[in-house]
């Protein structure tokens, strides 16, 4: 289903996001995921494409063995880092003939291997580069659906590392808004305050599409830890902190982190957040739990 019609139909919206396995055994219990999860008839999930384009072949598998063995509508990743326009277009092309009807379009950070990268060698760069690509290329009539690709964006409540300055960090954001991008999808956040803020400035910019709010609880120490990696510049706040310190064991941090979760998605909801994306790890526990906590099965349950 386009983007468009998944957030006319359905508000506040409810996804997941997995990221493509690399081993048979990883497969196996990402597979089991997405069957816990199903049952919770998400509005779509999102696949990851790893730095540089480097899952780009096991993302489309995951992509299109989501796509035609499951009732779950996939939406894959896609970024500029290290591909020219040939890559996208034949990319663009087998996800148009599958059917897949969305795309998420995102910048993407380099791999970790090429030591001597250069951006200037890409032939997109920067997100707003790709979103205008992927529109022309719905415009040519290539989709099977006639309507071409819905397409989402990132956005960060807590600024963009790489921005430092935050009012060019919202110009950039527009312009991705203006090349065609439907819908947004925000990095990671602990404090709602920031996303609060964040979505006031976009509309003060004059970004109108729905944001949808990233949700990553913390289930351990050494997770919360990969998070600060991941997300460069994630600020975990105090309160978060004190709770997690006051755990004793394993367990009662992911008890912990599961509640607070819980709480920032029970503050986003009575706020009219336009959907809410679980970071997933490819685990089902514990966005299994918070929807468990708000007393909630599936997605028309979150929009009753």
């Amino acid at each position: 289903m386009h983007a468009q019609d998944i957030f006319a139909k359905q508000s506040p919206t409810f996804s997941f996001e997995f990221f493509p396995p690399k081993t048979e055994e990883s497969s196996q219990a990402l597979y089991e995921t997405i069957s816990e999860l199903e049952d919770h008839e998400p509005d779509f999930v999102s696949v990851t494409y790893g730095a540089g384009g480097s899952t780009r072949e096991l993302t489309n598998d995951l992509v299109v063995r989501i796509k035609n063995s499951t009732s779950l509508d996939p939406i894959p990743h896609l970024t500029c880092v290290c591909h020219q326009e040939s890559d996208i277009e034949s990319i663009l092309t087998r996800y148009a003939e599958e059917g897949v009807s969305n795309i998420l379009a995102l910048g993407g950070d380099p791999p970790r291997n090429l030591e001597n990268y250069n951006k200037a060698d890409d032939a997109f760069k920067h997100a707003a580069d790709l979103v205008r690509f992927i529109k022309n290329f719905s415009e040519t009539g290539n989709h099977s659906d006639g309507r071409g690709f819905g397409i989402g964006v990132a956005g960060f409540p807590e600024g963009h590392p790489g921005t430092p300055n935050r009012l060019k960090e919202i110009d950039y954001l527009k312009a991705k808004v203006d090349e065609g991008a439907d819908y947004i999808v925000t990095q990671l956040f602990f404090s709602n305050e920031d996303f609060h803020d964040f979505r006031d400035r976009c509309e003060l910019a004059g970004i109108n599409i729905p944001i949808v709010a990233g949700i990553m609880p913390v289930t351990s120490t050494k997770g919360m830890e990969r998070m600060a990696d991941l997300a460069a510049g994630a600020r975990f706040p105090a309160k978060l902190l004190r709770a997690l310190n006051r755990a004793s064991g394993a367990d009662a941090v992911e008890k912990v982190g599961i509640h607070y979760a819980t709480e920032q998605c029970s503050n986003l909801l009575e706020n009219n957040v336009s959907g809410i994306h679980f970071y997933t790890l490819n685990k089902s526990h514990a966005t299994r739990e918070i929807y468990a906590n708000l007393g909630i099965r599936t997605s028309a349950a979150l929009g009753a």
